[in-house]
């Protein structure tokens, strides 16, 4: 019997031998496929923008025997999606309410030390001097991913003016904003399953453009590592419905720092900078909490009392 996951393993598996068209129906199958589950093959290629015969072409690529198979491979994924809410109830449900806070934590912390154990220091060694040399560093995660991207993004920016935080709705979106990406520079592509194959594609020109790829995901084995030169690996797995990304941010703490470490006086020559600017344009002067001995001032209400 095949997995839940079985028809999105095909996709990623596959991704780079399908034509085109092919490639449009995998990015609406990934995002859509609990809408796509109950298409014709007629119908599935007018919203994908391609023919019926190119749809069933798709199915077969996959290894399916016709569009029918293919379309039970879907709903077993449908069916994937509501058994993780059954499986969270199984592993939480036996457990009271106020031990739910350190069982959550332990198992944190159990990925975090696996994490340390499987993760390859001289991929992470080669993304800080890629990182550190680029001329243009370009972000990217979706859904889930998206906060992780964010505030590696934060971070980078603090220690140089290069780094890109690609926002993407729509695969036209996201070539759109790296359309100057070349040799010199660098792509970090953050997923985890369910990978996306927006961050796939943008991995993909990326290494068609020659840039060097990154990528932060949780398996040797995970189809983000098709185009990525150096492969960073995490823990994220969790018996839940939603994604434990204590690990991968770990990763990312220990990314930033590295890069950090090796840009001191230039960060420290920043955050002056910033001190400056954030003084000169009052950023926090109104709404800053200061520590005086025992006592809190809360500047916001001091100025609201000298305007009266």
């Amino acid at each position: 019997m095949t997995s839940a996951n079985d028809l999105m393993n095909r996709i990623n598996e596959r991704y780079a031998t399908l034509s085109k068209g092919q490639k449009r129906i995998a990015a609406y199958i990934t995002d859509n496929y609990d809408e796509a589950v109950f298409y014709t093959a007629a119908k599935l290629g007018e919203v994908v923008g391609v023919s019926e015969s190119t749809v069933v072409r798709f199915a077969t690529h996959l290894g399916y025997k016709g569009y029918p198979q293919f379309q039970q491979a879907m709903a077993q994924l449908v069916r994937g999606k509501l058994d993780a809410v059954q499986q969270m109830e199984h592993v939480y449900g036996r457990i009271t309410r106020s031990e739910i806070l350190s069982t959550v934590l332990k198992s944190d912390a159990k990925r975090i030390q696996d994490t340390l154990k499987m993760i390859d220091e001289h991929a992470f060694d080669l993304a800080v001097d890629a990182i550190l040399h680029a001329r243009h560093i370009y972000v990217i995660g979706i859904r889930s991913c998206a906060p992780l991207a964010e505030f590696l993004s934060f971070y980078l920016n603090m220690m140089s003016d290069n780094v890109r935080l690609i926002h993407t709705n729509s695969a036209s979106e996201l070539f759109e904003q790296m359309f100057y990406i070349g040799r010199e520079d660098v792509m970090i592509g953050i997923s985890f399953p369910r990978y996306s194959l927006r961050v796939l594609k943008a991995m993909e020109f990326a290494n068609n453009r020659n840039a060097r790829v990154i990528t932060l995901t949780d398996s040797v084995h995970s189809p983000m590592n098709l185009y990525s030169s150096c492969n960073l690996v995490a823990q994220s797995d969790m018996s839940s419905i939603v994604d434990s990304l204590t690990a991968p941010l770990s990763v990312i703490n220990a990314l930033i720092m590295a890069v950090c470490m090796k840009r001191q006086k230039k960060v420290l020559k920043n955050l002056e900078m910033l001190e400056r600017l954030w003084d000169e344009y009052q950023v926090y002067g109104n709404d800053e909490i200061d520590y005086i001995g025992d006592s809190i001032r809360i500047r916001y209400a001091q100025s609201q009392q000298e305007e009266n």
